[in-house]
């Protein structure tokens, strides 16, 4: 038995418009699964960092982005042999940061600290922060307590 594309399931939609729109909506559901399928797979959570153990970093702020989704300090420390390093300190949302007392301005550029965090396994240059330690003592948690 052979089809024309003249056979008609309801009146004026031939088998081959069908075909043409269940094809066109199976696409469009993919694509539409595509484009959102990364940022899925994008929020990595600590995943990237090495979580077994912690590391201290002391050097100046050159920013800090209170943005989501992450907020992030930029230090300048220095290497063993004195040569400037640049890190990413990778923290929490604003949101979160601000249930822990922190505000848009509780970092500045210029401040000298020590951060404590984990490091990425892929040995770049990024932390994931577990509190800030400022020049006069004061410190800042992600999260309030213990809980990190």
């Amino acid at each position: 038995m052979e089809f024309a594309g003249t056979l008609s399931c309801r009146p004026g939609v031939t088998v081959k418009n069908r075909m043409a729109i269940l094809s066109g909506a199976a696409f469009g559901a993919a694509l539409i699964v595509f484009m959102t399928a990364g940022n899925l797979f994008a929020h990595h959570g600590l995943s990237a960092y090495d979580m077994s153990k912690a590391v201290s970093l002391k050097g100046t702020v050159t920013e800090f982005a209170f943005i989501n989704p992450h907020s992030a300090i930029h230090l300048e420390t220095k290497d063993d042999k004195g040569n400037s390093e640049q890190w990413l300190v990778e923290a929490d949302s604003p949101n979160n940061l601000a249930r822990a007392g922190w505000k848009k301005d509780s970092i500045k550029t210029g401040d000298q600290v020590t951060i404590v965090g984990n490091r990425a396994k892929d040995g770049s240059k990024i932390l994931r922060l577990q509190k800030v330690v400022f020049s006069d003592g004061r410190e800042l948690k992600p999260r309030e307590g213990n809980e990190y």
